[in-house]
């Protein structure tokens, strides 16, 4: 059993934890982890079980841009499949105050594909050599019911 709740400042410790194991030679340090819990408009939520933080996301909602962005989204490997990153969607997608919301994932990621196609998302472009090892990323869109 986990539960949603905002991401704070306090958190940032167990997140550089869980981003290190979750992305492993792609996580961001720690003070890209600090800017997105700090950036105005910003949502940042974090699942979590009784014990620590299993899943995070975040998602930038810039003033001078009509979509809002994922920046991240992670489960610990242990949880996966159990429902916690398409909790983690579904609850942002309510908070965001955008008419589109956008993300990046690998073209590897089948499983993350998967999911946000399952949700709505759908391929609008490639991204070439978008990560570090020079793995394209897929970028996917919704459109949400928002005015």
């Amino acid at each position: 059993m986990y539960s949603l709740a905002p991401a704070r400042l306090f958190d940032l410790s167990a997140l550089k934890k869980l981003e290190d194991v979750v992305f492993k030679e792609d996580a961001w340090p720690v003070l890209d982890i600090l800017t997105i819990l700090i950036i105005p408009g910003g949502i940042n939520l974090k699942a979590q079980d009784d014990k620590s933080i299993i899943g995070f996301i975040s998602v930038e909602q810039n003033l001078f841009e009509p979509v809002a962005w994922v920046s991240t989204v992670g489960v610990a490997p242990e949880y996966r499949r159990q429902g916690v990153g398409k909790s983690l969607m579904m609850a942002v997608e309510k908070l965001v105050r955008r008419p589109v919301i956008c993300l990046c994932v690998r073209k590897s990621n089948e499983g993350a594909i998967h999911l946000y196609e399952e949700l709505g998302y759908q391929k609008k472009e490639t991204r070439p050599q978008y990560y570090a090892d020079g793995e394209d990323a897929y970028v996917m869109t919704k459109k949400l019911d928002k005015i």
